[in-house]
């Protein structure tokens, strides 16, 4: 009886160890090593090229609504300016002459318009009397309305020039900086000529070049990091804060010669969450992660 009760003991054993060893195999497969659970939570980051840009409307390309030679350029490079403040002048000495010729037709005009009130009233009093005749105070009624017109186109013409004198002063459309002069003086302008460009330097952000076939990683939220070169070993935190609706052709030329330059790329703008020392228009990398 021994004999036959043994062996069925070491069987149960032995299909109970091999049970407990799958059950553990099982667990195992399903629950990683720390180590594991750590790679798995890495999100490859995204790199891309990009250049520090101005929000829309901090960056203005002031021209000239008039044409003309320019006088005086009163701004520098770097010149800090207030929105209103003069840039520059365009020579009006011509304008100038013909306002004063406009406005001594006014003159003239207004001495008319007194002239012929004075006789429109005399000839209607004589006509009241039937001394005078009705054609002659009508002709002067005709007479002081066409003073008049005279009058209100003259006024008028020193109003167009005053306006077209008012275009020979160039201000600045915004608070911000002077970063570039296009003009000298004594240099002859068309009308939308550039003349200086004005930034808001408070006011700028990154326009990355994310590659397409990225684009599906990226998100409202997503943490970048910023370099630049020239600064070995320091970054910047900014933030995804704007994603458009298409791509794009490349802009930025790549440095990696391995990387197509015919690749379409989205515009992706991030936000910098600090301070930094990175210059309107320079080129830098950024890394963007997971939110």
């Amino acid at each position: 009886m021994k004999r036959i009760l043994w062996p069925l003991v070491g069987l149960v054993i032995l299909i109970a160890t091999v049970a407990q060893v799958r059950a553990m195999m099982r667990s195992g497969a399903q629950t990683p090593a720390p180590s594991q659970q750590r790679a798995m939570s890495r999100v490859p980051r995204i790199s891309a090229e990009g250049r520090v840009v101005a929000y829309p409307g901090a960056e203005v390309i002031v021209g000239s609504d008039a044409a003309g030679i320019v006088e005086r350029i009163v701004v520098e490079e770097k010149t800090h300016v207030k929105k209103g403040e003069l840039l520059a002048v365009l020579r009006a000495d011509d304008t100038r002459a013909a306002i004063a010729q406009a406005r001594s037709r006014v003159g003239e005009a207004d001495a008319d318009i007194r002239l012929y009130e004075a006789e429109a009233a005399r000839m209607k009093s004589l006509f009241t009397q039937d001394i005078g005749s009705k054609e002659a105070w009508q002709k002067s009624e005709r007479d002081l309305e066409a003073a008049r017109a005279r009058r209100g186109s003259a006024d008028a013409e020193v109003v167009r020039l005053a306006a077209t004198l008012e275009k020979t002063r160039v201000v600045a459309p915004i608070d911000g900086v002077v970063i570039a002069r296009n003009v000298h003086p004594g240099e002859h302008i068309a009308i939308g000529d550039a003349l200086v460009t004005i930034a808001d330097l408070s006011k700028v952000r990154i326009e990355a070049e994310v590659d397409e076939f990225d684009s599906a990683r990226v998100a409202l939220g997503n943490e970048v990091k910023v370099m630049a070169e020239g600064f070995d070993g320091k970054s910047w935190r900014g933030v995804v804060e704007e994603i458009p609706d298409a791509v794009v052709s490349r802009r930025i030329k790549p440095q990696d010669p391995s990387k197509p330059i015919d690749t379409r790329v989205l515009l992706v703008k991030v936000a910098l969450a600090e301070a930094t020392p990175l210059k309107l228009g320079q080129r830098v990398e950024v890394e963007v992660g997971s939110h």
